[in-house]
Parts: C-alpha cells; structure tokens; sequence
C-alpha cells in the first residue's frame, strides 16, 4: 500500500494535470513550474552549495558539509530537454548526495528549442571530461539523471564508449526517456492510471528537441542504440507511468548487450517519484545510494 503521502502527492498531481494545459503554458511559465516543485523539500542548512562550471557548462556542486567524501554523481536533470535546472532540481541532488555519501556536480545543459539536439549531449560530455581534468578517476564517478536526463545519461555513456573514453564506474536511471518515437505499450496501457503524464505531451515534446527523422537516433532515443560495453545500471521506474516499458525494454536490451543492469518496478509509484517528499522516494534513494557504494567503495 501507497504511503498517506504519496496518495496526497498522487491527489496533487491528478488535479494539476486535469486543470491545466500544458500545450497552452508558454515555455517559461513550464519551466518556472518545475523549478517551483523543486521547491518542494527545503535545503538543510548542512547542504553546501557551490556555483561554479564544468567545462564551461554552468551548474552546482552540492554536498553534505560534514559527509567528506571522493565519491563523486554527474546529475543530469530532467524536463523533457526544454526544462529543468539548478533550481529544479537541487534538493532531489542534495537528497542524492546524502544517500549515497558523494559530492554531487549538478549541470545546467542547454536547452530546447533554443538548443536542439546535440547540444545536450555535447554538454552532457564536456562535464563529464572537465570531471577527468580536475584529476577525478572515471571509477571514482557515477552518472545518474531522471526523465530527459535518464536517456542523456545512457546517450552519453555511448558517446563516451565510442570516442573511446574511460567510463564512470556505475549509473543510475530514474525513470529514463529512452524512446523519444514513444512506441512503447505503456503509453497507453498506463494513461489511465499515470497521476502526472499523458501520452498526448510526450509525443509531441520531442520535436522541441530534435527533428521527427531524428526520433530513433540512438543518442536521442537509446532504445535504439547498441547498449554493449556500458558500466553497471541502476534503472527504477514506477509502475503507473505511461512510460513504464522505455524503462523495461531497456534494461532488457542491456541484458542482452551483456551489461550488469538491474530494474526495479515500484509499485504505485509514478514518474521520478524521487523527486516528492514521501516515504517511498526516501527508500528508493537509498537502494540507488547503496548501488553506488557498492559500485564505488569508500
């Protein structure tokens, strides 16, 4: 059974989908929105932030102040590629370094459709490689992002595979976007029950980000891509998400590509659930938090 919180969360965001049209917001108004849900949980004052930028890509470092530690999160946020930021989502990061005992580097990638397709990635990478330059090692480092920036995680653990880079030791995925063409049965076998998504917006974001003939491109939709070769994969997705099977049929063709990933459906649960102050975020955190200590010991 749900959590008391997470069935008033679950309220909260069945009522924000029914009373407004998203297609009718302008962009500022979706982004100012998610960065106000961001909000949500306050930082505590032993969370230390720092501005800063990681080749030249902008972003935050954030840190519990009495948690020392050389484990190190490349975060890679959410927001369909044409939202999100710092301010979205600092507090699921912060939350993030606290369980899993790192220092988190929070980028701000550019966005659609001022910045389409590859502009993410290739900022996506740059901060990855300025990680290197600082003299971090690859296996002292996790990727890790929700929505948008699950699939920017697995588009940049292939550009980084390809061009023959040194991976990181682990990822984790929180409910990833992996098939921008949206040909997964859950968007429809899932509508009905999913409090936050609708088939409708998520076929028609994409092409803020990328052309129509770009869909299945493998570093814009990684379901598509070949997965060989890639480090350990975390991937959690709830199970009343319309997009559910772009997170089962991926960890499905890892498998297969031979890739140590593991899926954890939770049930009840909707899209980056982690994002909300509830019980079972709190849990989930902590199982991706564990997977990273294991991955990257102390």
């Amino acid at each position: 059974m749900p959590s008391l919180q997470a069935l008033s969360v679950r309220s909260m965001l069945q009522q924000m989908r029914a009373s407004q049209n998203l297609a009718e917001q302008s962009l500022e108004v979706q982004r100012a929105g998610l960065d106000q849900m961001g909000r949500t949980i306050p930082k505590p004052e032993n969370v230390k932030v720092e501005r800063t930028s990681f080749g030249g890509v902008p972003g935050e470092w954030i840190a519990m102040a009495d948690e020392p530690t050389a484990r190190v999160i490349l975060y890679l946020h959410g927001g369909a590629y044409y939202m999100g930021s710092c301010e979205s989502h600092r507090s699921l990061a912060w939350r993030l370094a606290q369980a899993s005992g790192s220092r988190v580097a929070l980028i701000e990638y550019r966005l659609a459709p001022e910045h389409k397709f590859p502009a993410t990635v290739e900022d996506a990478v740059k901060a990855y490689e300025s990680l290197l330059a600082q003299g971090i090692a690859p296996d002292r480092i996790a990727i890790a992002g929700d929505s948008a920036g699950g699939g920017l995680t697995m588009a940049t653990l292939i550009s980084l595979r390809d061009a023959g880079k040194p991976l990181p030791a682990c990822a984790a995925l929180l409910s990833p976007w992996t098939d921008l063409a949206g040909t997964g049965p859950s968007m429809e076998s899932r509508a009905a029950h999913d409090p936050w998504l609708d088939p409708e917006g998520i076929r028609k974001a994409p092409l803020l980000y990328c052309s129509a003939e770009q869909l299945t491109h493998p570093l814009v939709s990684p379901l598509y891509a070949d997965l060989a070769g890639l480090p350990p994969i975390l991937i959690h997705v709830g199970h009343d998400e319309c997009l559910l099977d772009d997170s089962v049929r991926l960890h499905e063709k890892l498998r297969q590509a031979g890739v140590d990933a593991r899926l954890h459906v939770w049930e009840d649960m909707w899209h980056v659930f982690h994002s909300f102050p509830i019980p079972e975020a709190d849990e989930a955190l902590k199982e991706i938090g564990d997977f990273m200590k294991e991955k990257i010991p102390d």
